[in-house]
């Protein structure tokens, strides 16, 4: 396994027992790499040589883990309170300098100094303060979350205080002198007030000062009265040490701020995405190695594929997404779904980015090597199209992955150039020739394409791993602009050999976290039941370990049940995930026995198979329900000619009728008997009432009794 950052090293030699260090930094050369101790409270960013360490790994002095403990805590099951985001953004805010440093700047001792100092003095946060934020930083794994506080260990754990009759805060100077505490506390109320003034007076195209805006604020929301002056109703204003504090108003503006938000409504959305919103410009300039820059599209394939649970069910075109790195045009992942572009769709492709290729073509019948397939790494940034990652979703990717995220402006098709290039070349190369795929120009009277498809979803993955794995090896790149050093290194421009000599020059930018932790982030989630049973989630039970230790589905049965948060992966529903919130971590639940007709399925078509069987059921119901209705009509009807035909006879002496049931019963039985008995002869055909009629003239010989039988072996005995 290759040495990344983020790679944690574990010492096993005797004097370095329990010593677990971090990989912070590589060097461009690829000779130097910087690591920090996670489990030391005074570390510091060490200097080492990457070759002493591989040589340590490879004689067992090191061992490489897989998981993070640090990490653990990076989640999205559980919201991060706005405290904790606060106490998160501050930090970042101080040492964001220092950490975006280029050429480990802030690695050297000589010059760490000197930035801290000048973040010191800058923003008067004390040295010992910007020191703690660093190390907590590095040790937990270079990500913004990181720098979360540990505050379960205190009261109230990411709550707000509630307001009391005492004044908090730092005092008024006024109050200093008259010895009594002036101003008001900050309430619900009066932040309710505050967001109303802001929407009002500050969101809106007139571009007011804060100041201004709570001025008007005050007058709009605070005033206990009005009065005439020249005509003219003036709001009347309480005492100053009655009203709130202009620091208090921009205190909750800023802490409940949306910047994006806020330059949309003050300036305009169009001018927001020409001026304001990040980008990287030119992709492929900036990629200076493997995982500085990945580019992620989708696209709808030009096939239409079957239902692997019903083959004669056409159901639609897929939705095709390609992660493509920039620097070696390596496809480092990619997933196929009916999901429409979405942000689950680019997650997905996202998480197969990250996994390891050896064990994700074995599902699919396709044996590699790690060579093969190399990537399995974290970039450094993701140049995306302007609606899977946008918003809240984005800043969860770059605050939980640290993954700097860059959208494409509107009508800037050209910056992610690289990858639409690949999905012509991939419906030229592949898709155009499948049954099923379109057929342009299709003319009117054509045979119907649709009709010819014959692929599902798992086989259609299947013929994408093999177009990836072409690509990656054999698409020859004669245009690619090769730098001095490939030249001088003989470096074919095959995506797969550029990205083996970035691996070995310029590796500096991939990252690994563990899969549970990807997986953590990028799936999505859900809610399941916990019943008798088994774990309920989209008409199939799942089951596990733990599950089975603690009883839970002898607890739904006797106590109801109740509900759980999971993950699952669309592609396949062999697996869900549990977030395990005592260990920080996911649990497997697999199918039950009974659910293994949907093994190794894909999501959406069990949906849609459920689905169609809900359709079957109700048109079914629907049926049973007419049905019903003609079953009761004839009844009735025929209860109804009954009725009219007996009342015809009834005799007013009842209880004659009652006395002579058995007698009528008699009578009515040997009408029977002469009217409802069978007559062969009449429903025989002729030669075989012929038959028949010889048959009755023949005389019958009985067959002999066993009481005859055995007189005569009695009658044998005795005369021998």
């Amino acid at each position: 396994m290759s040495i990344v950052i983020n790679t944690l090293l574990e010492w096993l030699t005797e004097s370095n027992v329990g010593k677990i260090e971090r990989v912070l930094w590589i060097s461009s050369s690829g000779k130097d790499i910087v690591t920090i101790e996670i489990n030391n409270p005074k570390a510091l960013p060490k200097w080492q040589k990457l070759i002493d360490i591989e040589e340590a790994i490879k004689f067992g002095f090191i061992l490489i883990l897989q998981s993070d403990p640090y990490a653990r805590n990076i989640s999205l099951f559980i919201p991060i309170s706005s405290k904790y985001q606060d106490y998160r953004d501050k930090a970042w805010s101080i040492i964001a300098s220092i950490i975006e440093m280029d050429d480990g700047k802030a690695f050297i001792p000589s010059l760490r100094g000197s930035l801290i100092s000048e973040v010191s003095q800058r923003t008067g946060c004390s040295k010992k303060t910007i020191y703690k934020y660093l190390r907590s930083y590095w040790q937990g794994g270079q990500t913004k979350n990181a720098l979360l506080p540990s505050f379960e260990r205190c009261g109230g754990k990411g709550l707000e205080h509630q307001s009391s009759e005492r004044k908090r805060g730092r005092p008024r100077k006024l109050s200093l002198t008259t010895q009594r505490p002036i101003g008001v506390n900050v309430n619900e109320e009066i932040r309710e007030k505050f967001r109303r003034g802001i929407k009002l007076f500050y969101l809106n195209r007139k571009e007011a000062t804060l100041t201004s805006a709570f001025q008007l604020t005050l007058e709009k929301f605070f005033h206990c009265g009005y009065t005439s002056h020249n005509g003219v109703l003036v709001p009347v204003l309480p005492p100053i040490d009655e009203l709130p504090t202009l620091a208090q108003f921009r205190y909750w503006y800023f802490k409940e701020r949306s910047i994006s938000h806020e330059i949309c409504t003050r300036k305009g959305e169009r001018r927001f995405n020409l001026d304001y919103r990040a980008v990287t410009g030119n992709s492929t300039k900036m990629a200076f190695g493997p995982g500085s820059i990945y580019q992620i599209d989708a696209t709808i394939g030009d096939v239409y594929l079957v239902s692997s649970l019903d083959r004669s069910r056409i159901i639609g075109r897929p939705v095709i997404y390609f992660i493509i790195d920039v620097f070696s045009r390596l496809i480092t992942g990619f997933s196929v779904s009916l999901e429409g572009p979405s942000f689950l769709g680019a997650m997905l492709a996202l998480e197969n980015a990250t996994a390891d290729k050896v064990s994700f073509c074995t599902t699919y019948g396709i044996t590699i090597t790690d060579f093969d397939w190399p990537s399995h790494h974290l970039p450094e940034a993701i140049l995306a199209d302007r609606g899977e990652l946008e918003g809240y979703n984005a800043d969860n990717l770059v605050n939980s992955l640290n993954i700097k995220v860059s959208n494409t402006p509107p009508y800037r098709a050209d910056w992610k150039g690289i990858i639409e290039r690949h999905f012509h070349t991939c419906n030229e190369k592949m898709i155009r020739w499948i049954p099923g795929a379109v057929q342009k120009p299709h003319d009117r009277g054509d045979k119907d394409y649709r009709l010819d498809a014959v692929l599902d979803l798992h086989q259609f993955r299947k013929l994408m791993i093999i177009c990836i794995l072409d690509h990656n090896k054999n698409h020859r790149m004669d245009w690619y602009q090769m730098d001095e050093f490939m030249i001088t290194d003989h470096v074919e421009p095959y995506p797969i050999e550029l990205w083996k000599w970035g691996i070995q020059n310029r590796n500096g930018y991939l990252r690994t976290l563990s899969p549970e932790i990807v997986r953590l982030n990028l799936l999505p989630t859900a809610t399941a039941s916990v019943t008798p049973k088994g774990i309920y989630f989209q008409s199939k039970y799942y089951t596990c370990a733990k599950a089975t230790e603690q009883q839970w589905f002898v607890k739904a049965r006797v106590s109801g049940r109740w509900k759980i948060k999971i993950a699952f992966d669309p592609r396949n529903l062999d697996n869900i995930y549990l977030h395990d919130d005592t260990d920080k971590q996911l649990i497997t639940l697999h199918l039950i026995d009974s659910n293994q007709t949907f093994k190794s399925r894909d999501w959406y078509e069990t949906t849609d198979y459920f689905e169609l069987k809900n359709i079957e059921k109700h048109v079914a119901q629907t049926d049973l329900i007419q049905s019903q209705a003609e079953f009761h009509a004839t009844i009735e009807s025929i209860v109804k000619e009954a009725s009219e035909q007996t009342s015809q006879y009834k005799t007013p002496n009842n209880h004659h009728r009652v006395n002579s049931i058995r007698e009528n019963r008699r009578t009515e039985r040997d009408y029977e008997r002469s009217t409802e008995y069978w007559d062969l002869e009449e429903s025989l055909p002729q030669e075989s009432a012929s038959n028949l009629s010889t048959f009755e003239t023949c005389e019958y010989i009985a067959p002999p009794k066993q009481i005859e039988k055995l007189r005569k072996l009695r009658s044998k005995k005795l005369e021998l």
